[in-house]
């Protein structure tokens, strides 16, 4: 019996060591291995044999902030890719990819446009979904009635945004913050950009961007070294070699405050303040997205959700982030209140960014921020689909491969002095940009209804000294 039960905790405990390790293995920073093709197609890979699952992502600098004085244009591209291609049409190439369990993805942002495939490595499943994804990579058709049909629906989300005092905010946001740069080129385009765009010019925007040279994949799954290899050949061959795009423009930041008011007839009012941010590889990138966990980037826990909402109860929603580029990209502060709260909101939000700026994050606070970020960012990396995305990030910027493996260390190291520094070389409320979109004449009526109010105390106060004031 006593065997028995000591084979028992033995087993149990080897069980359990056994565990610990898969756990401890699954959250370790995955190895990235890199590199490029015959014809430039750069490369990024991490193995994963824990499941019979492929991803792929590739990723060329073909996003919005190369539409030129076509806005709209990469976007239009990627969704057309799958329309058509090699002959097969949307439905066919929809059902290829159902048949075989595998998932397609493609989009365009500022500066990325993408195609992704999932799908399961079993040889034959996996050579059809691949065949399938090479066409709409390398051979896409164009056709014309879906290009008329997507076009439409674009026209028809654009008349939508007019209706969305979110969306008019975040453009006028960025024109105005970045004027003529291309990164105030709006993504969905605009409906006289929209209208304009032809066949030809997608497909010249196409042949231009969609290049190896132009691009990087990120491959991770159940395949070695040597499978990545041939397997990154294949996708390389598929597209010309092309050319690098030329360098995005540096950013210029604003020299002075300025103010924006969209009149919008909506019971409450949307507030974007910011100015120009930071971008990868960044040398006080990491300091910057401490100091913001703390002021505006936390939830409920964030400097500016306790003072704005918790005990003013000014805004339902109050956040605030960094979004590098290759360049400088946006820091934004947003929130959205009732008209007639706005001016307090935003005084309230800038008060609370001076004395961050000042004061910046308490001992406690820079703690608690820290192992917030990096105690849940193993979990952020524990997936395929989010390794890929990550690997794909890296390779697009060009950071470095062990960036995932130091990234704890890299936030724990930071200081409290540190982070005062940073945001104090870096963020500046006097040269802000602010836009509000709200209805105005609500807001001048509850404001003029307010002060008539005070008024009228201010009346009543003095009648009632008057009267009990001895005579002579």
């Amino acid at each position: 019996m006593k065997i028995l039960q000591h084979l028992y905790r033995l087993l149990t405990a080897t069980l359990l060591l056994t565990l610990i390790g898969s756990i401890q293995s699954a959250l370790a920073a995955p190895k990235i291995q890199h590199w490029q093709t015959a014809n430039g197609l750069r490369v990024y890979f991490v193995p994963a044999p824990q499941l019979p699952m492929l991803d792929l992502q590739l990723v060329f600098s073909g996003g919005s902030a190369r539409d030129g004085d076509k806005p709209g244009l990469a976007m239009l591209t990627s969704s057309m890719l799958n329309k058509g291609a090699d002959g097969m049409n949307a439905d066919q190439i929809a059902e290829a990819f159902e048949s075989v369990g595998a998932q397609f993805s493609s989009g365009s942002g500022m500066e990325r446009s993408s195609l992704g495939l999932r799908t399961i490595t079993l040889p034959d499943e996996q050579k059809k979904a691949l065949d399938t994804w090479l066409k709409v990579l390398g051979k896409p058709d164009f056709p014309e009635k879906d290009f008329a049909r997507t076009k439409k629906q674009a026209l028809i989300g654009l008349q939508a945004e007019k209706q969305d005092p979110g969306s008019i905010a975040s453009k006028a946001f960025y024109k105005n913050l970045y004027g003529d740069h291309p990164y105030a080129s709006p993504e969905n385009g605009t409906e006289e950009s929209i209208a304009a765009i032809t066949l030809d010019d997608l497909k010249a925007f196409y042949k231009k961007h969609y290049v190896a040279k132009n691009g990087i994949l990120a491959i991770v799954g159940n395949i070695d070294r040597k499978h990545a290899e041939a397997l990154a050949e294949t996708v390389s061959s598929s597209i010309p070699a092309g050319e690098k795009a030329a360098a995005i423009p540096p950013v210029k930041p604003l020299t002075e405050a300025k103010t924006v008011h969209i009149n919008f007839p909506s019971s409450q009012s949307h507030v974007y303040i910011g100015q120009i941010g930071d971008k990868r590889g960044d040398k006080d990138y990491f300091t910057l997205y401490l100091g913001n966990h703390v002021f505006g980037g936390s939830g409920f826990t964030s400097r500016l959700m306790k003072e704005v909402r918790v005990k003013r109860g000014l805004s339902y929603s109050v956040y605030s982030y960094f979004s590098p580029q290759r360049e400088l990209g946006p820091y934004i502060l947003g929130l959205q209140t009732k008209n007639d709260q706005v001016d307090e909101a935003i005084k309230v939000s800038r008060d609370e960014l001076n004395k961050f700026l000042k004061e910046g994050p308490s001992e406690a606070e820079l703690e608690q921020s820290k192992k917030n970020i990096t105690g849940g960012f193993p979990l952020r990396t524990a997936s395929n689909s989010d390794i890929v995305s990550y690997i794909a990030m890296i390779g697009f910027y060009g950071l470095p491969l062990d960036y995932l493996d130091t990234f704890a260390d890299t936030v724990n190291k930071i200081s409290r002095d540190e982070v005062i520094d940073a945001w104090k070389r870096r963020v500046h409320p006097e040269k802000m940009l602010t836009v509000v979109v709200g209805n105005e004449k609500q807001k001048d009526k509850q404001t003029g209804k307010k002060n008539q109010q005070e008024g009228n105390k201010q009346v009543e106060k003095s009648t009632q000294k008057k009267a009990t004031t001895p005579a002579g």
